[in-house]
Parts: C-alpha cells; sequence; structure tokens
C-alpha cells in the first residue's frame, strides 16, 4: 500500500467511523469452521490480506437499491469494501450467514459481532460515501471482496452484504439488494 498525505486518509476515517457510529460494527470472532474440514476460529494474517493493498485497473461501479415488504431502503453513510480472505469470509459468515450475499437487520449483526478487529484488519478495509445510493471504488487489483452497506427505511436499519470479483482490470456494475 502506499503512503499517501495524512489528509488523504481522514475520508477513509470519516467513512470507517460512521459505520461504527451506526452501530454496524463489522467485527467478530469467527468461530466458523473453515472449508476442508478445519475447525476453530479463523485467525488475521497480514500475508492473506497483501494482494488487496496493490495497485490495479479494476473499479466497482455500484447502486444500493433494496426494497424489502414494499419498502424502498435508502443507502446511509458508506459502503464498505473488504478483501475477501479466510479470515474475513468466517467473519462474513458469522455476522451475515453468508459468504455470498445477505441483507440482515443491523441489530442482529450487532448481537452477533464480538468486538473490535484490531488495527491491521482495518488497514485493509476500504469505504466510500454513499451518494443518491451510488458508490464507486477505484484502482482495485483483480480479486474477491465484500461490499457491505447500511441501509434505512423509516426507523428500520439493514445491513447489505455481497460478494463480489474484480477480473482483468476491468470495471463491474455491482446492484446491492438484487
Amino acid at each position: 500500500m502506499t503512503d499517501r498525505p495524512s489528509n488523504a486518509r481522514r475520508p477513509r476515517r470519516i467513512a470507517l467511523a460512521a459505520v461504527a457510529l451506526a452501530g454496524l460494527t463489522l467485527a467478530a470472532c469467527a468461530t466458523t469452521p473453515m472449508g476442508g474440514g478445519t475447525s476453530g476460529p479463523a485467525v488475521f494474517t497480514a500475508d492473506d490480506f497483501a494482494w488487496s493493498a496493490r495497485a490495479g485497473q479494476g473499479s466497482i461501479n455500484g447502486r444500493v437499491e433494496f426494497i424489502q415488504d414494499g419498502r424502498a431502503f435508502q443507502c446511509v453513510g458508506n459502503v464498505g469494501l473488504i478483501p475477501d480472505t479466510p479470515y474475513t469470509r468466517a467473519r462474513m459468515q458469522r455476522l451475515y450467514g453468508s459468504t455470498d450475499r445477505a441483507a440482515v437487520p443491523a441489530a442482529v449483526v450487532r448481537a452477533r459481532s464480538a468486538g473490535e478487529q484490531g488495527a491491521d484488519y482495518r488497514s485493509f478495509e476500504r469505504a466510500e460515501a454513499c451518494t443518491d445510493n451510488g458508490f464507486r471504488f477505484t484502482g482495485l487489483p483483480d480479486g474477491g471482496w465484500f461490499l457491505i452497506s447500511p441501509v434505512k427505511a423509516g426507523d428500520e436499519i439493514v445491513v447489505v452484504m455481497r460478494r463480489v470479483q474484480t477480473r482483468g482490470g476491468r470495471a463491474i456494475n455491482v446492484n446491492l439488494g438484487h
């Protein structure tokens, strides 16, 4: 990951803080068994995340169009982008009950959370503001990613999650909610 001036990191810090302030902490001590018959908690290893810090040509152009029980939910705050690693797959399974896609009430996600992830884990997260239900991530290397966004209708807040794949340095279009 290249060093950026500290003022360039401010929007990312604000974005991540907004997710936390919404009570949508993405942390949990995963105890879900991983593939291949192994069991026990997935362990954070920076080497598993290293690929995601490289510069790339890929991008994700996204829209949040989540509808439940006839109500259209609006994106609130930021959309998070988290690299797909054994550690994060176990976390997604624990928090959302899936490693592909989910829509879970924020209160349920909070109840499943088991504490803050370490500073090392946070250094690999990205966040972008959701404006008019749209978002964009650029400069991504090829690989698997988890998109996470809080959405709101009235007083109800749901967190939508979807796994996506960047390939060949191309832009992909994603709709969170479908």
